[in-house]
């Protein structure tokens, strides 16, 4: 199995979602994978996956701290990469 960062499809596919159309979690989104893509762990991913799954304004809320994660997106691991999202 591949992980995330030794396919090109698999970097090219998240960044491409990352693309919103709310233009502030489009800017957050890109400024962070322009930093951090390279070094991102598959949990980290996995994390980003989730979040991308989200409709853009509950996205916003979270990348915004005006909402904290619910339901199937309340893991450990999604709370850890929000907090990195945040400081971008």
């Amino acid at each position: 199995m591949k992980t995330h960062q030794s396919d090109p499809a698999n970097r090219a596919r998240l960044r491409w979602r990352a693309r919103r159309g709310l233009l502030e979690n489009d800017l957050i989104l890109t400024r962070f994978l322009d930093a951090h893509e390279e070094e991102l762990t598959d949990d980290e991913v996995d994390a980003l996956t989730r979040l991308l799954d989200l409709a853009d304004n509950p996205l916003m809320d979270l990348l915004l701290a005006r909402t904290e994660p619910e339901g199937e997106v309340d893991r450990p691991n999604v709370r850890a990469l929000l907090a990195r999202l945040r400081q971008a």
